[in-house]
């Protein structure tokens, strides 16, 4: 999520909400959602969407793989499924499995 995106804390977000948060027309959340599997927002029996924090995170991530680092849409797509394997601090897990590795191998020459 590129810094300074403030997502209020809330559980869902209106369509209307995120086009606010992510400075996104709906059509082109929607045009993602067809593109990006992974959007998943609920729908309301009426057929409203409803995004989740982690719809809402991941849209602002698409974003600034498109429009600040000027991947593609397979490009993005390629990033995303790579690095789609995440735990809570948001470092993928074969960086932070690198690093484990890492501080192994220093404690052993520090021991």
């Amino acid at each position: 999520m590129p810094p300074g995106t403030a997502i209020p804390d809330k559980l869902y977000f209106k369509i209307g909400e995120v086009t606010e948060i992510t400075d996104l027309a709906a059509y082109v959340l929607r045009f993602w959602e067809s593109e990006f599997p992974i959007i998943s927002p609920k729908r309301t029996d009426s057929g409203q969407r409803l995004y989740r924090r982690s719809d809402v995170e991941l849209i602002l991530k698409i974003k600034y793989l498109l429009y600040e680092k000027k991947f593609t849409i397979p490009g993005a797509k390629k990033i995303l499924k790579h690095h789609g394997r995440q735990n809570a601090s948001g470092i993928p897990s074969t960086d932070l499995d690198d690093i484990k590795t890492e501080l192994r191998q220093i404690r052993t020459l520090l021991e």
